[in-house]
């Protein structure tokens, strides 16, 4: 939100009518200011064969594109020629912008490089930072809206609606599914377990979901996860490892490596939300290592919604420490320490299983095409891609209380 200062009288101070009065049409157009100033959002359908069409969360906005490039060029020419336009026109749109924001956005002194004022250094980092937290709704929104346009024009193509855990991987398949097999993934994001109570509760047919090895100390993701997958009701299906870790700044400056480093350091942690994955991996590290959460600062009172998000708070020293993928840690130019590789599944029930778009699904993860895609990111590669995997062999903590009973025949193969 855009913010104007209003000067206060000094304590003690005397108020005339006249005054007062000028305080209220300061009031009064300060309010009128903030109003103008409202947010605007609109989208248009567009060719998918068009150079500029948009993938996954990427949203224009002409001011943002104008201070990047300012920020990036240092001058308002080499902006201009940067974005394809005249500087005269970029000269004009600075100052139009101006005008509608009432701040100074550039510096501009004869002989030196334009510079991108503290007011307009901040606007841009801030929306950087809020885009980046509303990465899985805006891919969700264009998801939804792909889909609707998808079954007006072709009521032939497949939708298959998936509620995931959040990953940097799952939009590419999404584009790939729709590009080799006309089948279009209807994908939202949402905690690991919200994802698997949403499957439960017939919310979407395939969910997504990622757990460590998990050699010892299970009780964790046993108590979160075990009560929401069973053996013959769910059907996993391979799809990825990826790597998590310790997102910091450049040149780990706090010398993180372990979790427990976290509450010997005084390290400010960004944490994930609750019911996420990634929270819960959090927990069961600290766990393992005999630190409670309550010892590491600002566990409890700062989460956010993605891995993005998370880098983002990161690199804009909101925290000096997350938990996350390396790809998000990368794409903000943090450092990253590798702590574990985890699996990726997903997850639909026994009776989708067999259904044309899960097996459409299927396909598309045992192509090349796929495991080249992962190669690509940084901490990920493909696993039993498209395979259909036993739960309990998968996940070796989901165990039964008891052996299944085998029951005892006689001597004429009938139960005893």
């Amino acid at each position: 939100m855009l913010a104007s200062t209003v000067r206060h009288h000094k304590p003690g101070r005397r108020h005339t009518a006249a005054g007062k009065a000028a305080d209220n049409r300061r009031l009064s157009n300060l309010h009128q200011r903030m109003k103008a100033r409202g947010v605007h959002l609109q989208y248009s359908f567009q060719s998918s064969d068009e150079r500029s069409g948009q993938r996954g969360a990427d949203v224009q906005n002409p001011l943002f594109d104008l201070l990047s490039a300012i920020a990036e060029h240092g001058s308002i020419q080499h902006a201009a020629k940067a974005m394809g336009a005249s500087y005269r026109h970029v000269w004009g749109a600075c100052k139009q912008w101006e005008a509608t924001l009432g701040e100074p956005l550039v510096h501009w002194v004869q002989g030196q490089p334009a510079r991108l004022t503290p007011f307009a250094a901040r606007l841009l980092w801030a929306e950087k930072r809020a885009r980046s937290r509303l990465v899985p709704h805006i891919e969700a929104l264009r998801a939804e809206l792909e889909r609707v346009l998808a079954e007006a024009l072709d009521g032939s193509q497949q939708v298959l609606s998936v509620l995931a855990s959040h990953d940097l991987a799952l939009p590419l398949l999404r584009d790939q599914a729709s590009t080799s097999h006309r089948l279009h993934i209807d994908l939202r994001f949402a905690g690991s377990m919200d994802a698997l109570r949403a499957l439960a509760e017939g919310r979407c047919t395939v969910a997504g979901f990622h757990v460590p090895p998990l050699a010892h100390n299970r009780k964790l993701f046993a108590r979160g996860l075990k009560p929401l997958l069973r053996p013959g009701q769910h059907k996993l299906i391979g799809c990825m490892q990826r790597t998590q870790g310790l997102m910091v700044a450049r040149g780990n400056p706090l010398a993180l490596r372990s979790m427990a480093d976290l509450a010997t350091r005084g390290a400010r942690y960004v944490n994930r939300q609750e019911g996420s994955g990634t929270r819960l991996l959090a927990d069961h590290l600290l766990a393992e290592q005999g630190v409670a959460p309550s010892d590491i600062a600002r566990y409890y009172s700062s989460s956010e919604d993605s891995h993005l998000a998370v880098a983002a708070a990161v690199a804009a020293g909101v925290g000096d420490v997350a938990l996350g993928i390396e790809a998000a840690a990368r794409s903000f130019g943090l450092d990253f320490v590798p702590l574990v590789e985890e699996d990726y599944f997903l997850v639909c029930l026994a009776q989708t299983l067999e259904q044309p778009a899960v097996q459409a699904l299927r396909q598309v993860l045992q192509l090349p095409a796929w495991a080249a895609t992962l190669a690509d990111l940084p901490g990920y590669r493909a696993a039993h891609a498209g395979e259909v995997l036993s739960l309990t062999r998968a996940l070796p903590w989901w165990q039964f209380r008891r052996p299944k009973r085998e029951d005892t025949l006689d001597a004429n193969g009938q139960p005893a």
